[in-house]
């Protein structure tokens, strides 16, 4: 019994050497192991540093049922944050014994601006069937991390809705028509002395300040009405004779000489038949179907009318619509009467002063207007406010929150937080009214100043495609820098492309670019955002980062010269930045 017991012991403990044995030689083998990580300095894009490791085993490192573990962790100072393992297992590789194993994976670490000067390093560890174990010196793999994505510069943009009021020349139109007899171009008394008639007669007495009068002339299909081609052309001359000689009886004087007719005689048309027909409840859809047939095919204006006077629903037509085709239609295109700039400010500081005489002086569109009348966002913050206790229109609680969000991008600290939060108050109200691509594109802007990219995209995505016109090209702008935020570079050069060019969006699209590795494309951006701000320095710095990446040492010190004389604090970063540690020395010489 005590012999067999010291057999046992034995055997386990040769089992135990042999397994000692055996993690001790892996340990030993992997100091000949292979680790390469791609890219080298690690590189931040978007929210993530990501990185493909490569490694390759020794021959004889694996043996039959073991595993060896590769764990990776990215050191930073005091953080020390573990990334993820690869694991080679022997089952996986058969042929161990004879060739070298080799595996690759990506790994990825969310990044913090405290990670920005650290190393990648990793420990092996060769692991038994029983779960022994036993570790490799943690060795540095990948030093330092290159953070060129994080100088994209903030895009912000404030849609303002149109307020619906313009100081420009406005037209507008008044329209009459006057019907003649078959066949006639005399302007019938019946017509002058009816209602239509007396009301035209006076709108031409009241001297409206008229630009164009446009006068069309029309007829029936019928034969009466088309033998004669010259009957539409007279009875657009008629009302033209008429008009004039209402100007006389009323002593316009110099004032009719500014007054431009335009006479449009329509001759074998079927346009209006076609419009009338349209809308007309005396004939049935077939008959509809079979007069539209007749009109639309083959044949001359004449070979129609005929063609329609055999059909059972003529008498119908010839009856209730072909009289209303003899006419002359009349638009007069007339100013429209508006205050002045000056009044519209005075009133509208009235309205803001709470003076009650003012209240209703002003309509809701024009309180809009003057608040864009003022530069100071002050004032318009006060015109707007007054705007939502007015009417409460959506637009006067989007550009209220527009202008919030101005004077949020000039503050800083508690004052912009606090503007930012009574802005999205008011687009929210806004949103509740209408839900507008001006209400999105602010609300866009202010989860941008936030610092919540993802909600800033969605919003800023919202409102692009909701009919955003004259808005889009800021709208672009936002939606580029934020997609250069979160690394996906084809995305923002295309969003950028469509933007309104500035010094932000210019720059942004060179970022992008260098970041794609279109490195001539990334200094045509660079330069135009040096063209649109001589002093921006950073672009001079991201073009000696792009001379950098190309070998170019003369244009990189020429350009992180520019770069520090214009800003100095860039000095520290171009020393510490790992763009340059190819020119490392002559970086020093240069900026020292």
């Amino acid at each position: 019994m005590r012999k067999s017991n010291i057999v046992i012991a034995l055997v386990l403990g040769l089992t135990v050497f042999s397994a000692c044995s055996s993690l001790n030689n892996m340990v030993k083998l992997a100091e000949n192991q292979q680790v390469d990580i791609v890219p080298n300095p690690l590189e931040l894009h978007g929210d993530s540093v990501k990185y493909d490791m490569a490694v390759v085993l020794p021959a004889k490192m694996l043996p039959e049922k073991y595993q060896y573990k590769m764990t990776s962790f990215y050191k930073a100072g005091e953080s020390d944050v573990e990334v993820g393992t690869m694991t080679f297992d022997a089952a996986d590789f058969p042929d161990s014994k004879t060739t070298t194993s080799r595996k690759s994976e990506s790994f990825a670490f969310l990044y913090d601006p405290s990670m920005d000067q650290g190393n990648l390093e990793v420990i092996g560890t060769a692991v038994d069937e029983k779960g022994e174990n036993k570790s490799t010196p943690r060795v540095a793999v990948a030093q330092g991390l290159i953070t060129t994505s994080t100088l994209v510069e903030d895009v912000y943009y404030t849609a303002f809705a149109d307020p619906g009021y313009t100081d420009e020349e406005e037209l507008t139109p008044t329209n009459v028509s006057i019907f003649f007899d078959r066949g006639s171009s005399v302007l019938k008394r019946s017509e002058t002395r009816s209602s239509k008639g007396k009301e035209f007669s006076a709108f031409i007495a009241d001297k409206n300040v008229t630009k164009t009068v446009t006068i069309t002339g029309t007829h029936s299909p019928e034969g009466l009405e088309t033998v004669n081609s010259k009957l539409s052309e007279n009875r657009a001359k008629a009302i033209e004779d008429f008009y004039r000689g209402q100007m006389r009886k009323y002593d316009y004087k110099d004032m009719a000489d500014s007054i431009k007719f335009i006479l449009k005689p329509v001759v074998e048309d079927w346009t209006e038949f076609k419009d009338s027909l349209d809308v007309y409840e005396g004939v049935t859809a077939d008959q509809k179907s079979e007069i539209l047939k007749i009109v639309n095919g083959a044949g001359t204006f004449e070979d129609k009318e005929k063609a329609l006077q055999k059909l059972d629903s003529y008498s119908a037509i010839f009856k209730d619509i072909y009289p209303g085709l003899r006419a002359a239609r009349t638009e007069a295109l007339t100013v429209k009467e508006k205050k002045s700039n000056a009044e519209i400010t005075v009133i509208a500081k009235q309205i803001v002063d709470q003076d009650s005489t003012a209240t209703d002086s002003l309509s809701i569109n024009e309180l809009l207007f003057a608040a864009t009348l003022t530069p100071s966002l002050e004032e318009k913050e006060a015109i707007y406010l007054a705007a939502t206790k007015q009417e409460g229109v959506w637009q006067a609680h989007n550009n209220l929150g527009a202008t919030y969000l101005a004077q949020a991008i000039e503050a800083e600290g508690d004052a912009k937080n606090q503007k930012i939060e009574l802005a999205l108050t008011q687009l929210e109200i806004a949103a509740n009214k209408k839900n507008a691509a001006e209400v999105q594109a602010n609300m866009a802007t202010a989860y941008a100043l936030q610092g919540n990219a993802a909600q800033a995209f969605d919003a800023a995505t919202a409102a692009l495609a909701n009919n955003p016109g004259n808005h889009k090209g800021g709208i672009y702008g936002v939606k580029g820098a934020i997609e250069v935020k979160k690394g996906d570079y084809e995305a923002a050069v295309a969003s950028l492309g469509s933007a309104d060019e500035t010094t932000a969006v210019a720059f942004d699209k060179g970022l992008a670019l260098l970041l794609l590795k279109e490195f001539e494309n990334a200094e045509t951006g660079f330069d135009s955002a040096i063209e649109l701000d001589a002093d921006f320095a950073k672009a001079h710095y991201a073009l000696a980062i792009t001379a950098a990446r190309q070998g170019n040492a003369d244009d990189v010190l020429s350009n992180l010269k520019t770069a520090v004389e214009k800003d100095p604090s860039l000095k520290e970063k171009a020393l510490a930045d790992l763009e340059f540690r190819t020119f490392a020395t002559q970086v020093t010489e240069a900026l020292n």
